[in-house]
Parts: structure tokens; sequence; C-alpha cells
């Protein structure tokens, strides 16, 4: 395998904990040393590597040997601050027989919801994969309560997307036990198929991704999609598919498909649109009706008040709004207007603008500069 040999050069790869344990209670060492091998082949031959892992808990599992009385969100904050010093070090040793130097990254959702954070952790990763090291990310459990109480972000799924995102990613691999999305659960449905390609993800789609999360980790099929939608929306090739395959990281990488590949739907964003896109920072919605919409869409022209129907949640000057039309998200962008003002406003002429709030910031509600949309739509 050479380097002409990689179809993918920047690469995020999520290691799901039922991956990382074989399904266990504990790491799975014989698991880790095999997909640590892989990449370090990949890495040898130029191949940029971002893990995002899970296993924290597990880990602390396996070490934390005290009796104890806490329970439910304590006890699994105590059990991922053991057990992410414990993962880190498995990790440091497998990589070292390789020489690959690797470092640790710890985030939460309100690391990346900020411009200055987003670009501070974006040139953080990127100098790291310039100067040939793998960054090892995990969602900092002990801390993010939201994660562990099930909230919608907090699965390393969604977070793997989020980093794919960050540091351009040509493709997110997303690794865990089980071939990629079925018609239905292959589990308890002897009829499922394999779905190998997948172009639109839509209800239908989503209805096949109803499976549980495995028993030890916090994601199960449907976030994987919901990482799938991001990741494809930002221009980054997505594959769902079991870790225990035989090389399966340097076949991927190499373009080989198996699993379920999800294409995505435009070319990479940069970078300042890919944060606006990501929903990190939205504080609401603005919808519009269609004419608005195909000018918007069809004429790169700015979002006036006109064009505005409805507007939900409270933000102000400056933040980010989801723009919806047709019952869809088509994009997102930064408001010119808070949302008191916008509720006034909407429906009108811009030359109305000062005269009903006595004061204006321009013709537009949000700039056709600080406005992107999905090219899908």
């Amino acid at each position: 395998m050479t380097t002409s040999n990689l179809a993918y050069k920047r690469i995020v790869l999520k290691l799901g904990t039922s991956l990382l344990t074989g399904n266990s209670a504990n790491l799975d060492m014989n698991i880790m040393s095999k997909l640590v091998a892989q990449i370090a082949e990949i890495h040898a031959i130029g191949a940029e590597v971002v893990i995002v892992t899970s296993g924290a808990i597990a880990a602390g599992r396996q070490r934390f040997k005290a009796n104890h009385e806490l329970h439910g969100i304590p006890l699994r904050q105590a059990l991922a601050a053991v057990g992410q010093a414990h993962l880190m070090q498995v990790y440091e040793g497998l990589f070292e027989k390789h020489n690959i130097t690797v470092a640790q990254a710890l985030l939460t959702k309100a690391d990346l919801s900020d411009r200055t954070g987003y670009l501070n952790a974006r040139n953080t990763f990127i100098n790291l994969l310039e100067l040939g090291i793998v960054s090892i990310v995990n969602e900092n459990d002990v801390v993010a309560v939201d994660e562990l109480a099930g909230a919608r972000f907090g699965d390393n799924d969604n977070l793997s997307a989020m980093v794919a995102n960050l540091v351009d990613a040509d493709l997110l691999i997303i690794l865990t036990d089980i071939l990629g999305l079925y018609t239905a659960d292959p589990h308890t449905n002897p009829n499922a198929c394999l779905i190998p390609e997948v172009h639109n993800i839509d209800t239908t789609i989503e209805s096949m991704a109803s499976g549980t999360a495995g028993k030890l980790g916090t994601g199960g099929m449907a976030t994987k999609i919901e990482a799938a939608r991001l990741a494809t929306n930002s221009g980054v090739n997505v594959i769902i598919t079991d870790g225990n395959q035989q090389d399966i990281i340097q076949r991927l990488v190499k373009g080989e498909s198996t699993g379920t590949r999800f294409v995505p739907h435009t070319t990479k964003l940069e970078s300042r649109e890919r944060w606006m896109l990501s929903g990190l920072r939205t504080r609401g919605s603005l919808t519009i009706d269609n004419g608005a919409a195909e000018v918007l869409i069809h004429q790169n022209k700015s979002l006036l008040p006109a064009g505005v129907v409805e507007i939900q949640g409270e933000w102000q000057r400056g933040d980010i709004v989801d723009i919806r039309a047709k019952d869809m998200r088509i994009g997102s962008g930064i408001v010119n207007y808070s949302s008191a003002d916008m509720q006034r406003i909407k429906g009108l002429h811009s030359n109305q603008i000062a005269q009903t709030l006595g004061y204006d910031y321009g013709a537009e509600l949000i700039h056709r500069n600080n406005l992107t949309l999905f090219n899908n739509r």
C-alpha cells in the first residue's frame, strides 16, 4: 500500500464502546491493538488521523475497584474521571510501539459553541495533524452532565461529526459492532438487508435507524445517522461499518466500499460556513416564504424582512439562526436584528424598518455574506 493508494488523506475515526470492549465489560486489548496497528500503517504513508474514542466509562468500571455509594450521574462521572486516564494510557502504550506520538483532547459542547473557541480548537487540531501527531478526542464526561443524562448532543457519534467538520476531514469512519445501516434491526429480523449507500437522509432512512444503543454505549444507529447528516452537509464522506472486519481501516481509506456509505451533499464548506451550519450556536429559526427561498437559493441575495413569515426562539443581534422553508432547514445565518425587533418588522419592506423601530442596522435581516445554505436544498 503506497501513498497513491489513499483515496482519503484526512480521516476522523470514531471508535465506539461496543467495539473497543468486544461487547464485554472491559476494554479488549487485542481489538484495540489491531485497530492501532491499522491506524499506524496508514499514518506511515501520509494519512492524517484524528480518533474520537468512547470507552472512558467502561475503562473506569474496569479500574474502579473500591466499594462506593455513588449512583447515577455522579458514579458515571467518577468512572469517567478514572477511566479517561486509563484509556489514554492504553492508547499511548499501543501507539508508542509504532513510534507515533498522541495528544489528548477533551471537549464539551461549550468548547465549540462560540466562534473563538471553535477557531482555537481548529487551529490546535490542524497544527497537531501537520506535526504528524494523532489526536485522541473524547467528550469530557466529567463535566458534560447533559451527555450522561442522554441529551441529544451528548454522544461521541455527533462529536465525531463536529470534529470532522472542524478539521476539514475527507472521511469520517464510524466503527461499531454492526456492518452498517439495515432496512430493519438485523438482530431481530432475519429479512433485514444492508443499505450500501445513502444519498439523502430522509424520514425513511431515519425510521430504519430506530435500534437502541449498545449496553455499554450512549449512542445507537439513530445518533450515527444524525452524525452522518451533519458531516455530509459539510462535504465530508461518512462510512458506518463493523470495526471487527479484517484490515477494515486500510480498505476504507483505499476507497473500498463496505458497510454503509453516506454521500456528501456538497463540496467542503469554508470553515465559517461549517460553524454556522453545525447548529452549535443556533438561537432560533426564521421561516421564510417560497419567494424568499427562491431568491436566497438561486440568486445569492440577502434575506430581507419582507420574506419572513414566522419567528421561533429568542436571540440578540449577531447570533446565529436557522433558516427554514417548506418545512425544512435550508441554511443558517448571522442576524442583524434581535428576535424582538424581527417580530415587529417581519413581512415589512426594508424602507419601513427605521420608521417601525426608530433605528435600523441596514436593510437586510441577514446579509448574504453572513448566510450559508445547504447546497442540496
